[in-house]
């Protein structure tokens, strides 16, 4: 790969990796709420022995369950982004390297 494409790439890669780490901060931000909310719809369900209450709590606990799931995905991706910019800078300093 020439090396104008490569550094492309690799700044393509940059950029993305930069959009995952920013959407993953706030992603673990909203779950830290989204918990404490679904933690709190399980006490007042379990309080007041409400079938309304009941239901809020498992679909607050849904939410979370979502949220978590999104949340873990995105930390995939990013750790997938960061092999493939430790990747592309191997081969850019192997380029760097020949004479």
């Amino acid at each position: 790969m020439p090396g104008s494409r490569l550094e492309r790439r690799l700044a393509s890669v940059n950029d993305n990796l930069q959009k995952a780490r920013d959407e993953l901060r706030v992603t673990e931000e909203q779950l830290v709420a989204v918990n404490d909310d679904a933690e709190e719809a399980r006490v007042r369900a379990l309080v007041s022995d409400d079938p309304a209450a009941a239901k809020e709590a498992r679909e607050a606990a849904k939410h979370a369950w979502a949220l978590t799931r999104h949340r873990d995905k995105l930390a995939a991706r990013l750790e997938q982004l960061e092999a493939e910019q430790d990747k592309l800078l191997d081969r850019l300093v192997d380029q760097l390297a020949r004479p």
